[in-house]
């Protein structure tokens, strides 16, 4: 009896999904099958036992851990290197090898050229809208590249730009 109910009741649910279903994406009913037997309770199993993993000799060092491909060591005073950033039970996958590994974006930045402005102050916002970061108000009275906090743009003023220039190296092209 038990089984009977609970059978009708789990038939009437799925029922009044599908008509649900059917009415929130403008189906017809004639697409949709309908269930013919009582639903059951029971699970598959299978009979497949999983075997442990086995890990390729070539994985099986961590002598060669690296930031980034063009990133040895770690960029920030309070970064974990990666041997050791990646540990403990939310890191399952340890094979380094195999894990993404993206380029450091601090290479990347030091490509882009001075930002040359008359104005004693510049305003950075990261290129605005929701990939920006908040407006930040950068001083370029001295003679030297500033750069945004946030984003790392190099910025300097056009008064200073022969001292600037005067400078044996710079880690920004002054173009």
């Amino acid at each position: 009896m038990l089984s009977s109910v609970r059978s009708s009741t789990g038939r009437q649910l799925s029922c009044r999904a599908l008509v649900s279903l059917r009415q929130s994406c403008f189906i017809s009913s004639q697409s949709i099958p309908k269930s013919e037997g009582p639903l059951s309770d029971t699970s598959i199993t299978t009979s497949q036992q999983t075997s442990p993993l086995v890990i390729d000799s070539k994985y099986d060092g961590n002598n060669s851990l690296t930031q980034a491909p063009n990133k040895a060591d770690v960029w920030s005073k309070s970064q974990n290197p990666r041997s050791v950033a990646m540990s403990g039970p939310r890191f399952e996958q340890t094979i380094f090898e195999l894990q993404p590994a993206p380029h450091s974006a601090m290479e990347l930045i030091h490509k882009q050229p001075v930002r040359w402005s008359h104005e004693r102050v510049v305003v950075c916002d990261g290129g605005g809208g929701p990939l920006g970061h908040p407006r930040t108000f950068i001083n370029i009275d001295k003679p030297q590249v500033c750069v945004c906090e946030y984003c790392g743009l190099p910025f300097a003023n056009e008064h200073h730009r022969k001292q600037i220039e005067a400078l044996p190296s710079t880690p920004y092209p002054l173009s």
